[in-house]
């Protein structure tokens, strides 16, 4: 690993107190170097960070999109042209070529973080 993978790997970003998350709902932040990223509190307290921008548009939109699941497994629709995105892969649920950015997240004493 290089010193700059390794400072990579180790870097993260205070995002918000878990708390101001809605559960069911998406908020968008921005990462150092002027990425946005969305941020998923799912209604079992899952959090989840995805890049904010939908891969079929280039709009930066997935923090508005509606969460949902199939058979279990929490997902995004985008709200432009309603692809899903599962939420723990960035994986498209309608083109298995497609897929969004997601960043590791952890909340530690009540504070939302992501590694960039």
């Amino acid at each position: 690993m290089t010193a700059v993978e390794e400072k990579r790997a180790t870097e993260v970003v205070e995002i918000c107190r878990f708390d101001r998350l809605i559960p069911g709902r998406g908020v968008a932040a921005l990462l150092p170097g002027g990425r946005q990223v969305a941020i998923f509190r799912t209604v079992t307290d899952d959090v989840f960070a995805l890049s904010n921008v939908d891969p079929f548009t280039k709009a930066a939109v997935l923090s508005r999109g509606i969460i949902g699941d199939v058979k279990g497994v929490p997902h995004v629709a985008s709200p432009m042209l309603k692809h899903r995105f599962e939420l723990a892969t960035g994986y498209s649920l309608e083109d298995e070529t497609v897929a969004v950015r997601t960043y590791p997240v952890r909340v530690t004493e009540g504070m939302v973080y992501i590694q960039p």
